[in-house]
């Protein structure tokens, strides 16, 4: 009885937490649930807010250190109106966390509790449907402003997230080459420092060269050339190490817009990273394809086939939709993990059609037929010899793709689809 009391109280503290300036607003809310859900920190990632999409309040040293990369990765992978309580890495230590996601503004938003105790029971529906009310109040308060600040602001906050995350991307792949030479046992130890500073060096001018080609490139390259320079940084990424690179090169030498090569380039690199975090690892392919519309990445590994804790791509996969593109993956216990990237060109020819179900891939297809016949996760993950993580992964994306909040939701629009 007290619990639903509590859970009353803070649905009635909406209205505070909602009235006042849009900048205060975690401070409100953090106020408003300090008693009902003890917490060190709360984070958001307001994507309907361009400017300053990323805010945070509480222990200084947690809140500064939040950043856009560990929200966008919960808001790609949290569905909204199923909260998610567990442990993430914050400023390089774990947290336990309690990530809620609302769906009320066209591109989601994302709070997250940086909890006091692990264990503690929290009134979930209640901080459900308190950050729906704030999510659909803030995204009121931007259609309000005028449109031009709009666009532009989204723009520039567009691309200060691309231009930081392959940054930290190129950094990895330079760092992990590094390591990797001086982990070598082979080598003695003065050949690997001599190796070291060597491939710092080429790393250095590398990154120069490449955001200068990316630059000029603005225009259209052939897709052979374009695979090519990402064949380079491969190789030099895994040249001392134990994985072994296969490569698929295009099957034609048609022109592919430059900014479609270089998102491309970025997003393998991204996925090829993820991947080598994994152990038993000894083999991964990488292929291109280009059809004139959109450009198809295919990645394959050897490794154990088990997405979970190893290959966190949350934020890849928000960046791609947000530029009307895909990551589609599969983990099969065993035999590997495949990745499917696929990023269309702006200016190629779109496909008009009233199928709801069309911006769907095969595979996610094939989960939400299972799916609507109430096929749980595990089930799911039996019938068609992948992961529970990867279905997990096909279900948010198709929530995402159909523009519904829960799996029933899916499985309605499944059957009155089918029924047509």
């Amino acid at each position: 009885m007290q619990e639903v009391r509590m859970e009353a109280e803070l649905l009635a503290s909406a209205v505070q937490v909602i009235d006042g300036p849009p900048e205060e607003l975690l401070v409100r809310l953090s106020a408003a649930t300090a008693e009902l859900v003890p917490h060190r920190a709360v984070a958001q990632l307001a994507s309907q807010c361009a400017s300053t999409p990323v805010t945070a309040h509480g222990d200084p040293a947690l809140a500064s250190a939040v950043t856009g990369a560990d929200l966008a990765a919960l808001l790609a992978t949290v569905t909204a109106g199923h909260a998610w309580q567990g442990e993430t890495s914050i400023a390089g230590s774990t947290h336990p966390v309690l990530a809620i996601a609302s769906d009320r503004a066209p591109r989601g938003s994302v709070v997250v509790f940086i909890l006091t105790d692990a264990d503690q029971v929290l009134p979930v529906a209640a901080l459900q449907a308190l950050w729906d009310v704030i999510t659909a109040h803030m995204y009121r308060l931007t259609l309000e402003r005028e449109p031009g600040a709009i666009a532009q602001n989204r723009a520039v906050a567009a691309a200060r997230v691309d231009l930081a995350a392959e940054l930290g991307e190129a950094h990895t792949a330079a760092l992990a080459t590094l390591l990797g030479v001086l982990r070598n046992q082979r080598i003695d130890d003065a050949s690997a420092r001599t190796m070291a500073v060597e491939l710092a060096l080429n790393g250095l001018a590398e990154l120069r060269s490449d955001t200068q080609l990316d630059r000029v490139c603005s225009g259209e390259e052939p897709v052979g050339k374009a695979f090519d320079r990402l064949a380079d940084s491969l190789r030099a990424l895994l040249r001392r190490g134990p994985v072994e690179l296969e490569l698929d090169a295009p099957g034609n030498d048609r022109l592919i817009p430059g900014g479609v090569a270089h998102a491309g380039r970025v997003a393998v690199r991204a996925v090829v990273l993820a991947m080598l975090t994994q152990d038993r690892l000894t083999r991964i392919r990488v292929g291109w394809q280009w059809t004139g519309v959109e450009l198809q990445a295919t990645v394959r590994d050897d490794g154990p086939g088990l997405m979970a804790n190893v290959l966190d791509l949350g934020q890849l996969s928000e960046r791609l939709r947000l530029h009307e593109g895909d990551l589609d993956l599969d983990a099969v216990p065993g035999w590997g993990i495949t990745a499917r990237v696929t990023i269309r060109a702006e200016s190629g020819p779109q496909t008009i059609t009233s199928d709801p179900l069309a911006a769907l891939g095969a595979r996610e297809l094939e989960v939400l037929e299972r799916l609507a016949e109430g096929g749980r996760n595990r089930s799911i993950a039996d019938d068609l010899h992948i992961s529970e993580s990867t279905v997990k992964f096909h279900v948010a994306n198709i929530l995402t793709k159909l523009d519904v909040a829960t799996r029933t939701q899916a499985a309605a629009l499944y059957h009155a689809t089918a029924a047509v």
